[in-house]
């Protein structure tokens, strides 16, 4: 037997696991748990920022690229978002980055998802997922994952989802988390992704169901349902489900909670945080169904969708 790809031993294997074939992995030697990265300065990160990310050298590229990833985790928002999230949005949308280095980045980031590792500050998954929305993404413009590493992706994405409970959005000093929505446009590309099939899709809209109400009674307000529309929204597009099973899939999202008359809705917080979340979520995506030209998704899902806010107490 041939030697397990690194995605299947992703499925297969736990952290150490991971941990030993992200090392294994060209580039991984480069990597750190610094940030900055040794031998930059945040000054330098803020000079790349102004010259666009440019490093004209391959291998310093690539290997800074690896580097650079701990600084998804910083609390400084200038370095999290403003200099890591767009050095990768940068460099991947540019295509500057190699499939070596992107499996080494998605493995690293997956890895991060994986941690138990106590993290107050509350950045480093929803921007591991953030940047694996864009290394999703590079994989759908030109395609270098095997049908395996696309496989963990889906698993990854669906895995984090389900246990997110830290729903803290904008911090006015410490900026974003954020993340549900970040995971939601990761699961979008992965919904773009001719290469992503049915079954698939469905592991995502199951994955992607738990998260339309929250836990804990929380109520969304920082757009998170009109950014969990976005993987639905382009999964119907795809035209692989029947009427049928978004009737289905989506007359799940009415019913009451067990026990619950609808009048005593409006007496319990939780409950009318679950009503606000999935109203949220349904109205947008009935507008974005009804809005567009789309003529067969709206046959498709606008019968569903009416049902489902009529039944909503």
């Amino acid at each position: 037997m041939g030697r397990p790809s690194m995605a299947l031993a992703l499925r297969r294997a736990g952290l150490g696991m991971l941990w030993a074939l992200c090392a294994s992995t060209p580039g991984w030697a480069q990597a750190s748990a610094d940030c900055p990265p040794p031998g930059s300065s945040t000054a330098s990160l803020r000079a790349l920022k102004a010259e666009r990310f440019a490093i004209p050298a391959e291998a310093t590229r690539q290997g800074f690229a690896l580097a650079l990833q701990p600084c998804l985790a910083s609390p400084d928002a200038d370095l999290r978002d403003g200099v890591a999230f767009e050095a990768y949005s940068t460099w991947m949308r540019a295509g500057q980055l190699s499939a070596p280095t992107l499996r080494a980045l998605s493995l690293q980031l997956q890895a991060r998802l994986l941690s138990t590792a106590p993290d107050a500050e509350g950045f480093a998954k929803p921007f591991a997922a953030l940047v694996l929305a864009e290394v999703t993404r590079a994989d759908r413009i030109a395609a270098w994952m095997t049908p395996d590493e696309r496989q963990a992706m889906v698993d990854s994405a669906g895995r984090y989802l389900q246990s997110i409970r830290d729903y803290r959005g904008l911090d006015a000093q410490q900026g974003w988390r954020h993340g549900v929505a970040h995971t939601a446009d990761w699961m979008m590309q992965l919904a773009l992704n001719p290469a992503v099939g049915k079954d698939q899709l469905d592991q995502l809209l199951q994955a992607l169901g738990t998260q339309l109400a929250a836990h804990d009674g929380h109520a969304y307000v920082y757009g998170e349902p009109e950014r969990l529309v976005a993987p639905v929204l382009y999964a119907a597009r795809r035209k692989l489900h029947s009427t049928a099973q978004w009737q289905a899939w989506l007359s799940q999202f009415a019913a009451m909670p067990e026990g619950m008359k609808p009048d005593a809705v409006y007496r319990s917080p939780p409950a009318l945080a679950k009503r606000h979340n999935l109203q949220a979520f349904l109205l947008a995506l009935y507008f974005k169904v009804t809005e567009g030209a789309d003529e067969d998704l709206k046959l498709r899902l606008k019968p569903a969708l009416v049902d489902a806010l009529k039944r909503l107490p």
